[in-house]
């Protein structure tokens, strides 16, 4: 490990630097002299012990310091996962989690969360085909994101809104709200009903389709993870009027470990593509085509047919949904979840997320 002394100072957890009861930093680091070196070092086998210019001393556990040093960080995987085509996630037979169990223990809870985090997608059964209660199952683990949807929404083919979801045409796979600036975390659905034919659900894992260009063709993943593209959703019907634009890149990861945390791909609300000059437009349209080719790719689709009393949870930062045309009438209700809020109930249950 190479560890900075200004970085050394800045986390001493003494009772002066660090108050231990809110987790929070007393110290002021704008006050910590740039240039600063520990006038004594010493270490022995389990600590780290450095004495500072003014006397105070700071001591770190050496595995501490293993977990939170930068070469530890970058072999850490910060969300342990299960990338997954249809063939992996069936074999798998990951369990649906009954509704009382769900929302009334732990047990329950804690299995659905872990299915949620390795696989993106969860199931809870035997829940009430009513509005009201899909509201209860969603708040056992987050609170509801508003929109400009609302809160809780019913979902017809009515056109009720300027969004190709609100009729019976298939929907190819994508990922929902690209043009937030924070794409929603979490989105949940519950079919109350339907009267016809077709209508199945088409899930997509990203992640797994974007490690198969990673693995194919590192430039490509790095172009997609570099270029920033515009979505927008421009609605002008009825009473609802909107504009909302969002800007990222289609794969997002974190800088130390090249770990991919979120895909934003929608190709009906893909503004203008702009952001790159002339040069560079090609190659990102080669690059896209790629991850386009893996998303398409038959033995990725899982498809399921949502049928009232199940509910589906999928994590819109990972897993793409899509739908095949359907006939008769089809209600849906569902809302989006805050991401913040899902991993919190995640880590105090004891998982890692």
């Amino acid at each position: 490990m190479r560890l900075d002394f200004v970085w050394l100072r800045d986390h001493c957890r003494s009772a002066s630097c660090y108050n231990t009861k809110t987790k929070q930093r007393s110290l002021d680091t704008a006050s910590v002299d740039l240039a600063i070196r520990p006038q004594a070092v010493r270490v022995d086998e389990t600590t780290l012990f450095l004495t500072w210019p003014d006397g105070h001393v700071t001591r770190y556990g050496l595995e501490w310091l293993v977990r939170n040093s930068y070469e530890g960080q970058k072999q850490q995987v910060m969300h342990p996962r299960i990338l997954w085509n249809a063939e992996i996630y069936r074999q798998a037979q990951v369990p649906s989690i009954d509704c009382r169990s769900f929302l009334e223990t732990d047990e329950g809870l804690k299995e659905f969360m872990q299915n949620f985090l390795l696989y993106g997608i969860a199931f809870v059964e035997n829940v009430s085909p009513t509005k009201e209660d899909t509201k209860i199952l969603a708040e056992r683990i987050s609170i509801i994101r508003e929109t400009i949807y609302g809160r809780m929404w019913y979902f017809t083919s009515d056109f009720s809104r300027g969004d190709t979801a609100y009729t019976k045409l298939a929907l190819d796979r994508h990922t929902d709200t690209t043009y937030f600036q924070e794409p929603c975390g979490i989105q949940v659905f519950h079919c109350l009903k339907h009267e016809g034919t077709g209508g199945r659900t088409l899930l997509v894992d990203g992640f797994h389709a974007a490690e198969q260009v990673l693995r194919q063709a590192p430039e490509h993943f790095e172009l997609l993870a570099r270029v920033p593209l515009k979505h927008e959703y421009v609605e002008n019907v009825g009473g609802c009027h909107n504009h909302m634009v969002g800007v990222g890149p289609v794969l997002n990861v974190y800088p130390w470990n090249n770990e991919l945390y979120l895909i934003r791909y929608n190709n009906y609300d893909r503004a203008v593509f702009n952001t790159v000059p002339h040069d560079v437009v090609r190659r990102w349209y080669h690059a896209h085509r790629a991850l386009t080719a893996e998303l398409r790719r038959p033995d990725n689709e899982l498809w399921v047919k949502l049928k009232p009393g199940k509910v589906l949870f999928v994590d819109n930062w990972r897993v793409l949904h899509g739908r095949e045309a359907f006939t008769g009438y089809r209600q849906l209700c569902g809302c989006y979840l805050t991401r913040d809020d899902v991993l919190n109930t995640a880590r105090l249950l004891g998982l890692q997320a």
